[in-house]
């Protein structure tokens, strides 16, 4: 078996990669019959020379290896035919702009494993960056207030060292009585938790924080039937959510009127209903100052996310009564930052955490037989065909 690490080629350049030199070495002591090579990289966060320290073999032609490890998409005029990727190809919900490069891989004969598809049996996620954006999201929500309140000023997140660096900088500031509301509990959420936390900025029961006023900042943390309700009024569970997402609308508009900063850590459906609406911000009683969305959907699920922004613009103003988009300084404007690739930020610890992930969940199903259907499961294409799984992509591909 030889893995290849590919050299990251997408614009703008990302700095993660899928494994450490540390978790590359790990891999070659535990499964001798491994062969690794790792395609040389001036921006990767990692230096060619870490990965030759340990061992790693280093190149300018992985051609020869048989599994291709990226993170991004790979440019079309770069797979390798007949080879076995895993890269995030941004392909599995039909995005138009990347349909020529799934026709690609099937026309090259390639074997495409995407990250998001990596999941457990009852289809759990068990990869992803998405720790790192939730981190990354709640510490430019901070800093955006300190920008347009003009009360602190906190260095761009990527500017720093990693996490640690990041939290020192948050915990040397003294909050006002800030309410954050963060919607998701899955790795996003649970990544800005981990920041809140670090903080000690008290968490407090939905109850609690749509109800009471605190001379300090407080965070609560809702899942999917907290923010959105059944038309008829039912309650139910959440398998009816899941199932029947039509059948609900948002009931966000009771966090709006209380929250300074909102910071998104869902999993959004296409058919779920949109969870912070137009109407919800042009409302008199909507206190909303920061909308991080993490997620970041375009005309998507949260009204304010006109655009995907940047890590070098990460922020712009959003002005409910016209909808449009405004200096951040504007005195109606509520600040957004929809940073779609928010991780890149923090690119060492990002691609440790992938790494040990990767190294836990994915490695052993190519020396167990896939005993657990890790790869069965997220394989999208197999001799220039879709995978069963994954036949729904056939009309995006066909271009209808």
């Amino acid at each position: 078996m030889r893995f290849g690490i590919i050299k990251e080629r997408k614009n703008p350049p990302d700095r993660r990669v899928v494994f450490s030199p540390n978790e590359l070495a790990r891999i070659k002591q535990m499964y001798q019959g491994v062969s690794i090579k790792v395609e040389s990289s001036d921006i990767r966060i990692f230096t060619d020379e870490q990965y030759k320290n340990l061992g790693i073999e280093v190149a300018n032609d992985i051609s020869d290896c048989d599994v291709l490890f990226g993170v991004k998409e790979v440019p079309v005029e770069d797979l390798i035919p007949n080879k076995v990727y895993f890269f995030f190809s941004h392909t599995i919900k039909k995005q138009p702009y990347n349909r020529k490069l799934l026709q690609a891989i099937l026309e090259k004969n390639i074997v495409l494993y995407d990250h998001e598809t990596i999941v457990d049996a009852h289809n759990r996620r068990l990869i992803g960056f998405g720790k790192y954006a939730g981190i990354v999201g709640v510490y430019n929500s901070i800093r955006a207030f300190g920008i347009k309140f003009e009360l602190f000023k906190l260095p761009k997140a990527d500017t720093l060292s990693g996490k640690e660096a990041l939290i020192a900088n948050l915990k040397r500031l003294v909050l006002p009585p800030l309410k954050f509301v963060i919607t998701g509990a899955g790795k996003v959420g649970n990544g800005a938790k981990e920041v809140l936390d670090a903080m000690k900025v008290k968490e407090v029961s939905v109850v609690n924080y749509l109800t009471k006023n605190y001379a300090q900042p407080v965070y609560t943390q809702v899942d999917v039937l907290e923010y959105n309700k059944r038309k008829d009024g039912k309650i139910l569970d959440f398998t009816d959510f899941y199932e029947n997402p039509q059948d609900y609308v948002s009931d966000f508009e009771r966090f709006t009127k209380v929250s300074d900063i909102y910071i998104t850590g869902h999993f959004h459906a296409n058919e779920a209903p949109v969870i912070l609406t137009s109407e919800m911000l042009q409302s008199k009683d909507c206190k909303i100052k920061v909308v991080a969305d993490i997620s970041c959907d375009v005309n998507g699920p949260i009204a304010c996310t006109l655009r995907s922004s940047t890590i070098a613009e990460p922020l712009y103003g959003y002005w409910p009564s016209d909808n449009k988009e405004v200096d951040v300084f504007h005195p109606a404007a509520i600040v957004v930052m929809a940073v779609d690739n928010l991780p890149c930020e923090l690119p060492k610890d990002a691609s440790e955490g992938f790494g040990e992930m990767f190294m836990e969940h994915v490695i052993p199903a190519f020396f167990n037989g896939d005993k657990d259907g890790i790869l069965q499961r997220a394989k999208i294409t197999e001799n220039g065909k879709l995978t069963p799984r994954f036949s729904y992509l056939q009309d995006y591909v066909d271009g209808k």
